[in-house]
């Protein structure tokens, strides 16, 4: 009975997601014969994460690198532009706007241009996953803030609160939720940053082994990066969602009650 409800456990279940998945990817291409220049086996590129590790993990570092610095950029510039906005209106109509167009920009059209004004070094990969991440954060972040009851800001006010113990002990709590879930989101997109800078100019990284594979057709190589890319945004967001649950017990205890009764 232990067993059984270890096996069955909420947090086991993305696992043996992850192995149906595996199987149907199998079957599928035996069934359909699908031509391994097309679509390599789930053993064939197991194979290579075992061959290729140590390369793998080498080449981890610099996309991790470029990860945590574009999102470190989001945060630090991201979060007082929000806050910023949602302070005062006139800003927002004013910034908000701009934000909105300078996402509608393709990153990978003009990383190009970060390789020719920066070289081939980390600060075009930074860049580019700066330019990816920072939207979310600055999203998630106004809406947090703006979310903040007029009348308990009032109360504070009427029992002589001055304006920064407001924004301690009112606003940033009760922001505090949404700027997480801008951070998760934003430290995933910084992952896919990195790899668009690695992909236009780089000669290390993640990106660069999955290029160079694509190149020579060496899919079971190409994916097997994947998997450790994959595998490197994962753990970056269970990091976020573990220091959110240090910092807000009380957040993620709601949300575990809301699971457990949905």
């Amino acid at each position: 009975m232990k067993l059984q409800r270890t096996l069955t456990s909420p947090a086991l279940r993305p696992l043996w997601l992850v192995i149906v998945l595996l199987v149907l990817w199998d079957l599928v291409i035996r069934l359909f014969k699908i031509p391994p220049y097309l679509v390599p086996t789930p053993g064939s590129v197991a194979v290579q994460l075992a061959a290729q590790w140590r390369m793998l993990l080498a080449e981890t570092a610099p996309t991790l690198w470029a990860t945590l610095g574009g999102f470190a950029l989001s945060v630090v510039i991201g979060v007082p532009i929000a806050m910023w906005i949602a302070w005062s209106r006139v800003v927002e109509s004013f910034v908000y706007p701009l934000l909105v167009f300078s996402q509608s920009i393709p990153k990978v059209a003009i990383a190009p241009l970060f390789v020719v004004w920066f070289g081939f070094g980390l600060i075009p990969k930074v860049i580019a996953a700066f330019l990816l991440g920072f939207f979310p954060v600055i999203v998630s972040t106004v809406q947090g803030f703006k979310s903040v009851e007029a009348d308990v800001i009032d109360l504070a006010r009427s029992m002589g609160a001055s304006p920064f113990e407001i924004f301690l002990k009112f606003r940033l709590p009760h922001a505090l939720p949404s700027i997480f879930s801008g951070l998760k989101v934003s430290i995933t997109l910084a992952v896919v940053g990195a790899v668009v800078g690695e992909f236009v100019g780089s000669n290390s990284g993640l990106g660069y082994v999955m290029q160079k594979a694509s190149g020579t057709f060496d899919l079971p190589l190409m994916f097997a990066a994947l998997v450790v890319l994959s595998s490197l945004g994962v753990l970056l967001f269970l990091l976020i969602e573990v220091v959110e649950r240090w910092l807000l017990p009380w957040h993620a205890a709601q949300r575990s009650e809301f699971q457990a009764t949905a």
